[in-house]
């Protein structure tokens, strides 16, 4: 894990990528420099390795266009969900705990790219 933490103000200066990672689980997932910053400082790879491994649900990969958040409540449960373009739920995951250091992050995936909304 890097040691710079994770802050929301970092996130808006990546607006494009120079890099794709491959994602190592799901080869058919890759993931741009923001991502790539989200898992290393915020220690989130699970992150990703779980909009990931949605993918398998015919539900969620029927969408072109998905829009993931991360909800992180007060006693550090959370909440992922999945929602297409248009703010309809497709899925959403209960997790029971994380010590993601934000209180919310909204990933999106088109194309089998993983990438932050700024990175659009």
């Amino acid at each position: 894990m890097s040691s710079k933490p994770l802050r929301a103000s970092d996130l808006l200066s990546f607006t494009g990528s120079e890099h794709w990672y491959r994602h190592p689980l799901w080869p058919s997932i890759t993931y741009t420099d923001g991502a790539h910053y989200v898992a290393e400082a915020g220690g989130a790879y699970w992150l990703l390795d779980a909009i990931a491994s949605h993918q398998h649900d015919p539900r969620v990969r029927a969408e072109p266009f998905q829009v993931w958040m991360l909800k992180v409540a007060e006693n550090r449960s959370a909440v992922l969900t999945c929602e297409d373009g248009d703010h309809t739920c497709v899925t959403s995951q209960v997790i029971s705990f994380t010590d993601f250091p934000l209180p919310e992050i909204t990933l999106w995936l088109q194309n089998d790219v993983i990438f932050l909304p700024s990175e659009y």
